[in-house]
């Protein structure tokens, strides 16, 4: 047997990533910073175990969080040891708890051939038994609760283990419709009959592949200990990422050895909104007794002056472990932070960089946007359509989501009654009761007819070849499309939009629809309508869009990527530009108002999650107005650019956060810019941005002291206009126009 310094693959890692792979006994938490080289850690420890013979192929279990992640290891692994890599238990916590679950279905009712159904298949479900139980699904929508069962599953809950609180929890976004059917526990009498139809039909959703193996473990002790010890060493990647059921299923697992090695990086936990719980890495020394943590620090991506940044924003968390990353790569530039006039000129100024660097040879390839959320890409979008710039989004282009291309279907079909493309997409979306057989009878009739399909409506309502619920639905949509286009000539395009969405029921579509991306979609519309403000016509925003949409110039080198900070995470580009650090929108609003300091540190490691996938430059930005529902708001600057230090090496054209003075002034033409809210340096043309920031924050110091009365008018950043119904101290609870009831501190309000 060879000697371990002898092992030709141990010869590429450095002092700290040897030790991580060398360390074979007992439990050990490998706190992997970005960038230092932790999938090389994981996959060589595996081989490790292998090559010194501690352990066989068979009695190694390495879980991953994707299939992509499962694949680049079995990849690494086979390089190292070859083909018996394809005896190891890997692959994903569902993946592998499936295997587990086809080997002991009947303990849980089931059958080794038991199907995995989908999500469409789990609405189809859900929706058979609340008609069974005579529940209005437009009350209660079925992906409530299967967002509910989801999140119990993810928790480990089973429907016997819900308690009271849990229901109160869940049932707090429909508490009076469920009241209504006079039962506290409707959802979990629904979570009972949708696991029992489960069994019946010899099926598992994917929340059952975490919970049934843990049932299994839990409740029978001769299959605990048989993989117990048929699994000698258990590797986890991305801990930090791990739900409560995957943290219990790894506890019971764990053999009387505890050999578990775990890899991840608390200070990149940012899935807490899926269930991610970010106390599973922070308390392994406390799980497993004689704990090891190894540090991985040194970073072979980014450069030192990148690293400083980061280090000095995540070390204002309290919640973590700590370490500090550092490169030997050189010094590298400066990063740039920059304020700007309002987010269009933040998007002129990222588009005129990015040119820069084109000039200067740079690959578009290797430049990502990184927003916080995806509505702000919109703006950045149409400036690289207007100047050719090619780019691709990880997700949708703004104007090919579904919510966008309904919008513009209305549009269409209200400037031009011709349009049966569009008339056909909207007739039953939100759903009216049209059927696809009576739509079919509808584009037969104006086919052979030889009529546009809005004409075809108007007649058919007036004979019998429709049942009478249907021609009256038809009925109400025509008379509306009529009345929205003689409206059309009469109020602008962005009240009309917003007119003719609200009477549609698009908007109370979306709002009932309780699936994680729902409000994404309604903030994704609102930035519609404040796109078109600018439009005295609909049919000019029309055109508009279509030059927008056909821009499809010859491609330089590449495409830059645009993409949410979330989707991020695991990735690197040479540049990185992250916009729109303005308090409100990074951190969120939402998150702080939702979960108080944990929503704030989750935001700052999102942040840090942005910074440290730069690897030679980085830019930041922020605009002094933004416009939301359709009217410019000030902002000022994000709370994370007032914690960088002032050592750090940043060029900057507004050091607000550092209390430095800037020769730099402000000098806009206001007749240039119509009907634009207040901004910093537009009340005087001399000005410095420390001093203009300082009056814009003490103003909202100063609103937030102020006491708010039942039924006063307010305004939020984000949910817009609303009233107050309660207040107590600075915790106010405002039923919002658009968004809602809401419960929100009363330094992010405003006073109208």
């Amino acid at each position: 047997m060879l000697k371990s310094k002898e092992y030709s693959y141990l010869k590429t890692l450095n002092q700290q990533q040897r030790i991580a792979v060398e360390t074979l006994d007992g439990p050990l938490l490998v706190l992997s910073g970005a960038g230092t080289g932790k999938t090389r850690v994981l996959t060589t420890r595996i081989a490790h175990l292998l090559m010194t013979g501690k352990t066989k192929p068979w009695n190694v279990m390495a879980v991953t969080f994707t299939n992509k992640a499962a694949r680049e290891m079995k990849e690494r692994v086979a390089k190292i040891i070859g083909p018996s890599s394809a005896q190891i238990f890997m692959g994903t916590f569902h993946s592998l708890g499936a295997r587990m679950l086809r080997q002991h279905a009947q303990l849980v009712g089931l059958k080794n051939n038991f199907t995995i159904i989908d999500t469409d298949d789990q609405i189809k479900l859900l929706k058979q038994i609340l008609s069974f139980k005579n529940i209005d699904e437009k009350k209660l929508p079925p992906k409530f609760f299967a967002n509910i069962i989801s999140s119990w599953k993810d928790k480990g809950l089973t429907p016997s283990k819900i308690s009271e609180e849990q229901i109160f929890l869940a049932s707090n976004i429909y508490e009076q419709e469920i009241q209504n059917q006079n039962s506290q526990g409707l959802i979990r009498e629904v979570y009972v009959e949708y696991q029992n139809r489960l069994i019946q039909s010899n099926s598992s959703d994917f929340g059952d592949l975490l919970i049934h193996p843990l049932e299994l473990l839990k409740n029978n002790s001769d299959v605990l200990n048989n993989w117990q010890s048929k699994i000698t060493h258990i590797l986890i990647d991305e801990y930090q990422d791990t739900n409560t059921a995957q943290y219990l299923w790894i506890r019971l697992l764990c053999n009387k050895n505890n050999d578990i090695c775990c890899v991840g990086d608390d200070d990149q936990s940012i899935y807490g909104w899926r269930g991610a719980e970010v106390k599973n890495i922070l308390g392994f020394e406390k799980d497993f007794d004689g704990a090891k943590i190894i540090r991985l620090e040194q970073n072979y991506r980014s450069t030192n002056k990148i690293l400083d940044a980061a280090n000095c924003l995540i070390k204002n968390n309290t919640d973590r472990l700590g370490k500090k990353l550092w490169t030997d790569l050189q010094e590298g530039q400066d990063i740039e932070i920059s304020g700007l006039y309002d987010s269009k000129e933040e998007a002129r100024f990222i588009g005129e960089s990015i040119e820069n660097h084109i000039n200067n040879k740079k690959h578009l390839s290797e430049i990502a946007i990184m927003a916080r959320t995806f509505s702000q890409l919109r703006v950045i979008e149409e400036r690289f359509m207007l100047i050719g710039l090619p780019y691709k989004v990880v997700g949708t282009k703004f104007y090919e989501r579904q919510e966008i291309r309904d919008a513009i279907a209305y549009i269409r079909i209200i400037c031009n009654s011709s349009d049966d493309l569009a008339l056909e997409r909207i007739i039953n979306v939100p759903r009216r009761g049209i059927g696809l057989t009576s739509i079919k009878k509808l584009i037969i009739f104006a086919r052979d007819n030889d009529i546009q399909l809005l004409k075809a409506a108007e007649i058919v309502i007036s004979n019998n070849n429709l049942n009478n619920l249907t021609k009256e639905k038809i009925t109400q949509l025509v008379h509306q499309i009529n009345r929205w286009r003689v409206l059309k000539n009469e109020i602008r395009p962005m009240d009309l939009i917003d007119l003719v969405l609200e009477e549609a029921g698009y908007y109370e579509m979306w709002k009932n629809d309780k699936n994680d991306d729902s409000e994404t979609r309604l903030e994704n519309l609102k930035d519609f309508l404040s796109s078109t403000s600018e439009f005295d016509t609909l049919e000019g925003f029309l055109q508009h869009i279509s030059l927008m949409i056909d821009n499809d110039r010859e491609k330089i080198t590449g495409e830059v990527t645009l993409m949410s900070l979330h989707a991020a995470k695991g990735l690197e580009y040479e540049i990185v530009y992250l916009p729109g650090w303005e308090e409100g929108l990074f951190p969120s609003s939402r998150s702080i108002d939702d979960k108080g300091n944990d929503g704030l540190e989750e935001e700052r490691r999102l942040a840090y999650v942005g910074i440290t996938r730069a690897k030679r430059q980085l830019y930041i930005s922020h605009s002094a107005n933004r416009m939301t529902h359709g009217l410019w708001m000030s902002s000022f600057p994000s709370r994370f650019l007032k914690e960088f230090s002032s050592n750090l090496s940043i060029i900057s054209s507004e050091n607000f956060y550092q209390g430095k003075n800037y020769n730099n002034e402000y000098d806009f033409d206001q007749s240039q810019k119509p009907g634009y809210g207040p901004g910093w340096g537009r009340k005087f043309k001399t000005n410095t941005i420390g001093t203009e920031y300082k009056k814009i924050e003490n103003s909202f110091k100063e609103n937030s002291q102020h006491e708010f009365i039942k039924g006063e008018r307010v305004f939020h950043v984000k949910f817009g206009m609303g009233n107050v119904i309660n207040s107590n101290g600075d915790k106010l609870e405002i039923m919002f126009d658009k968004a809602g009831n809401k419960k929100i501190k009363s330094n992010y309000i405003q006073k109208q």
